[in-house]
């Protein structure tokens, strides 16, 4: 049986509903490399680029600014990857010994 549309009385209309549908994006996060006197700059890049995966002249970049000014941003994130990819780091960080620091915080 085809579908019909409800008959309708004279002087009343009936009003086409179109449902709203909106998109929600992920809230990201910015996350950021804390310079530290202890890490070896070499291991730094390494976390940036297997952890991060920046390009090779992103992750120098990124390395030299956290160790000239303190601090560097890495790169945004949705909430659970920079919440992983940051416990990821730490965790080699401190396999090798290291009190390497990233943070992560709200766009």
């Amino acid at each position: 049986m085809p579908d019909t549309p409800p008959p309708s009385k004279p002087g009343i209309s009936v009003p086409e509903v179109q449902p709203e549908v909106q998109t929600r994006l992920c809230p990201m996060y910015k996350v950021f490399l804390h310079n530290d006197p202890i890490t070896h700059m070499v291991f730094v890049v390494r976390v940036l680029l297997t952890v991060f995966h920046l390009p090779q002249n992103v992750a120098v970049d990124v390395m030299r600014e956290a160790h000239t000014k303190g601090i560097a941003f890495v790169c945004a994130l949705p909430f659970e990857q920079a919440e992983f990819r940051v416990a990821m780091a730490h965790a080699r960080a401190r396999a090798a010994g290291f009190p390497l620091t990233f943070t992560y915080e709200p766009e």
